[in-house]
């Protein structure tokens, strides 16, 4: 393991327009290998980065839109919706007159439906007040509703290839691995901006983004065909990736899972679905709409009505679903204001990501 030694660097803070002069950052590679990691992870990049749209262009609309998007999700589970947004709305100026309805609508099934909120409201903001121009460096996202440090460095740099480092779980975990040492949130925002190759930054970025995801993965890494294996100060010997030996690294989540039955009514009639909507001040999902449902199966039940049972998580919870079909809906006061919609007009209403997987199950949507 090569010693560590301290880098005086010319650091420029990740979305904040200032430069620390003179920093000091330890680091487990010399300046000179520094290049070489540089090189080697962006012609790793260049041979293996997976095929993404998002990656087709450096079109500022489609980056953020994928960008918010990824937040929190798999990118398999993106890949449909971003297509199928993008088809709804294919730029800002589309986005920004479509109603908060439609917009949620084409998100449905996405989840954390307060991205699209804030992204249908920047979109607006950027049409009104900068006439439909986006903004061309970090400093200037983070003016703009729903875009933190990450993704207004992100966007910048991928967009406008301003030299900004990001910082996501992933380049968390390599950096972590990499220096061999557990740092601070500031020392990873450093050391990642002392590893930026400036004149490639956008590709530098979503190149160790994508290390992180397919290579330095949490566990079982695979140490063995990483491009930076040679410089990495916690690398493994083929001997020790059998063993699975452990790794610095972020902690784990040790939230536990909550464990909920509920009973959905689905109903039809006249090529009409019968929903009920969501309080606007309800605190998750406000103003979706859903199947009728209840935490009580209704009184008697009929083993006739029972048809599918599902499995579906929101955020800390893991739901037992089961959905009845000819039934009388629940007595409360959330079905009694349902409304029977149109089986044509689902499409275009926000439904919940729930609610759709059911409709698809049964053939409705």
């Amino acid at each position: 393991m090569r010693a560590s030694r301290s880098i005086p660097v010319q650091t420029r803070l990740a979305a904040s327009g200032t430069t620390k002069a003179s920093s000091s950052v330890n680091s487990a590679v010399s300046p000179k290998d520094i290049v070489h990691v540089r090189r080697a992870l962006l012609r790793w990049y260049d041979e293996h980065r997976r095929d993404l749209p998002w990656r087709e262009a450096r079109d500022p609309y489609r980056i953020w839109l994928s960008e918010i998007m990824l937040q929190q999700t798999r990118v398999a589970a993106v890949l449909d919706h971003y297509r199928i947004f993008l088809e709804c709305f294919p730029n800002v100026r589309a986005l920004a007159a479509a109603s908060e309805d439609a917009v949620l609508a084409a998100w449905s099934g996405l989840g954390y439906y307060r991205r699209a909120r804030m992204l249908h409201k920047a979109a607006r903001q950027i049409t009104e007040k900068h006439g439909g121009c986006f903004p061309r460096n970090s400093e200037a996202w983070l003016a703009l509703p729903g875009i933190g440090r990450y993704t207004a460095a992100a966007i910048a740099s991928i967009a406008f290839a301003e030299p900004v480092a990001v910082v996501d779980g992933n380049v968390e975990r390599v950096l972590q691995r990499f220096i061999g040492m557990n740092l601070t949130t500031p020392q990873i925002w450093q050391h990642a901006q002392v590893l930026l190759a400036r004149s490639r930054p956008g590709d530098f970025n979503q190149a160790i983004m994508e290390l992180g995801a397919t290579v330095c993965v949490p566990r079982e890494p695979r140490c063995l065909i990483c491009p930076v294996r040679n410089w990495c100060t916690t690398q493994q010997s083929p001997q020790s990736v059998e063993r699975r030996a452990a790794r610095p690294g972020p902690a784990t989540n040790s939230t536990r899972q909550v464990k909920k039955e509920i009973w959905c009514v689905l109903n039809q009639r006249d090529g009409g679905i019968r929903l009920v909507q969501r309080r606007k001040t309800a605190s998750l999902m406000p103003g979706m709409w859903e199947l009728p449902q209840s935490s009580e199966p209704p009184r008697p039940l009929p083993a006739s009505a029972h048809w599918r049972t599902f499995r579906h998580s929101i955020t800390i919870t893991d739901y037992t679903v089961h959905v009845l079909r000819n039934m009388p809906l629940p007595d409360t006061p959330p079905a009694v204001n349902g409304k029977w919609i149109a089986i044509d007009r689902i499409q275009q209403i926000p439904i919940t990501g729930l609610t759709r997987k059911i409709l698809k199950a049964g053939g409705v949507i």
